[in-house]
């Protein structure tokens, strides 16, 4: 079982600025590897892919210097300045050149302009992704972010992208839409994946509606598991929210839930096999 969206952070090495919004006091610490590892392990969890947490190469050289000490770490989805594309393209040789390097993302919902993705600059860094091979992880946490990916398809038609969280569903809301048709929209493009993750408040009940749905749009075949992990304690840790997604994604038949377990990430980040 892998574990498609991992981060790990230490606020004493480099400052995390999110972290000391309001509300984020509880995860406002270091989490280890270590951390991560009793609780993987307690989950059935066998290898993770690690996942930027900054846009700042500080944080990028942590989670390598953790995926080269750990095998259980399967790949490391980095960070480079996709608006410089200058800087863009020789940080992305260097990152190409190591181990476990599975693809990049940058924290887009952090910019002032909700349409940072459909800048030029931005474009000819996306440009080197996609002929590169290298996969895109898309934080769309607005609606107009997911707007933009069918956009980004008909730009970059071989840029493999995924969405993470499933691009934040409207738990507990009334209603689905703009959601519903903007992430069907998306998944047009057989390069879109998207990762069963980060669905809060995590209780089946919230859940289910939105991973059947997910399941039925995108097929086993383009859907990962990730835990969001550690912000996954701001909804009850780790095993409240992997269990509660475990518990659904079980019913599913056997090859689907193989591929939404392990499968579909490593095909999608091109991970080497478990040793």
């Amino acid at each position: 079982m892998i574990d498609a969206h991992l981060h790990l952070w230490d606020p004493g090495r480099h400052r995390y600025e999110w972290l000391l919004r309001p509300g984020n006091e509880t995860i406002n610490r270091a989490f280890t590897f270590e951390d991560f590892l009793a609780r993987a392990t307690s989950a059935g969890v066998d290898r993770a892919v690690l996942v930027q947490a900054d846009d700042h190469p500080a944080d990028t050289e942590a989670m390598f210097e953790v995926a080269a000490a750990h095998a259980e770490i399967a790949g490391v989805v980095a960070w480079v300045p996709l608006d410089r594309p200058g800087e863009a393209a020789v940080a992305l040789d260097l990152l190409q050149a190591l181990p476990k390097f599975a693809g990049i993302r940058n924290l887009i919902h952090d910019q002032p302009d909700p349409d940072w993705l459909l800048r030029p600059d931005v474009g000819e860094g996306l440009a080197l992704l996609e002929r590169a091979g290298v996969p895109f992880d898309v934080v769309a946490v607005l609606p107009r972010h997911l707007e933009h990916v069918p956009v980004l398809s008909q730009r970059h038609p071989d840029l493999r992208m995924v969405l993470d969280h499933l691009s934040h569903p409207p738990m507990g809301e009334t209603g689905w839409e703009p959601w519903r048709t903007l992430i069907t929209n998306a998944a047009a493009n057989p390069n879109v994946f998207a990762k069963v993750s980060g669905l809060y408040p995590s209780d089946s009940d919230a859940v289910r509606p939105f991973v059947e749905f997910a399941v039925e749009l995108f097929g086993p075949g383009r859907l990962m598991f990730g835990s969001d992990w550690p912000v996954a304690e701001l909804d009850g840790g780790y095993e409240r929210v992997s269990g509660s997604l475990l518990g659904i994604l079980g019913e599913l038949p056997d090859a689907a839930r193989a591929a939404i377990l392990g499968e579909t990430a490593r095909a999608f980040y091109g991970l080497a096999p478990a040793t």
